[in-house]
């Protein structure tokens, strides 16, 4: 399979014409993965441009690609969107990354109560320095998502959101259908799939911290009109159940 960049300037690529890879990408292409003129390649801008190219010129500086076809890719509906809970150590990372390579849309990270790791001290939230500290966690996430789009030569690079709270999230059920997974829940995802949303209407997965949700979250979701459902009769890590519920989805929509 031939190796996919990602580049901005893609969008506006047409058939004969030449994309040039600079920077970091270059780099990559040229010294990491030591491309070759005359290799083929695929070079997207991550909102569904997708371009089929072969290398002209190669170095660790720029690298350029002539176009040879051009695919726009519409957006899927409906979108499939990840809410990840904020957890220790890479469990967050991880769950998100092995999120956008199963295809998820948008990921919307969650401070929730039981979250070990805070990107907003609860006593000063609001005030400046923490705004910055939650603009550095979602650009670090928005790299991790890139990245796993580029590797899984994905049309679109999912929208990662900044950090929201349980009633920001409670409040996208007016609008959406909106699955919170819960291991002691009584309705089994694969039950509520059977009626899938409407086209053009999100489908957000809840994915709670290492202890779990905590019950006035569960309440305050199911007021709003989400729904509590559970992943078979075990108890999956935060890390696995967000993926594990995407793959489940993906089945259901017919896209697997």
């Amino acid at each position: 399979m031939a190796l996919h960049f990602l580049v901005e300037e893609a969008g506006d690529a047409a058939v004969g014409e030449h994309v040039l890879l600079t920077g970091a990408e270059a780099h990559h292409a040229a010294a990491v993965r030591r491309v070759r003129v005359g290799e083929d390649v695929s070079v997207g801008d991550g909102r569904g441009a997708w371009l089929a190219g072969v290398i002209e010129s190669a170095s660790p500086r720029a690298v350029s690609v002539r176009v040879t076809e051009r695919q726009d890719v519409p957006p899927r509906t409906p979108r499939l969107v990840l809410v990840q809970a904020l957890a220790k150590g890479d469990r967050d990372e991880l769950a998100i990354q092995a999120a956008t390579e199963l295809g998820v849309d948008a990921i919307v990270p969650w401070q929730a109560a039981r979250s070990v790791s805070r990107w907003i001290p609860a006593s000063r939230a609001g005030h400046g320095e923490d705004a910055a500290k939650e603009e550095k966690g979602r650009i670090r996430w928005a790299g991790i998502v890139r990245e796993a789009a580029k590797q899984a030569h994905r049309a679109w690079v999912p929208e990662v959101e900044g950090v929201a709270t349980t009633a920001q999230i409670a409040a996208r059920a007016a609008a959406s259908v909106v699955f919170v997974l819960e291991p002691t829940a009584a309705v089994r995802l694969t039950d509520e799939l059977r009626a899938l949303p409407a086209a053009g209407t999100d489908l957000l997965l809840v994915v709670g911290p290492e202890g779990g949700i905590d019950a006035s979250e569960l309440a305050a979701f199911a007021q709003a009109g989400a729904r509590a459902v559970r992943l078979g009769d075990g108890v999956l890590r935060t890390s696995t159940a967000g993926p594990a519920a995407l793959a489940a989805v993906e089945v259901c929509l017919g896209r697997w």
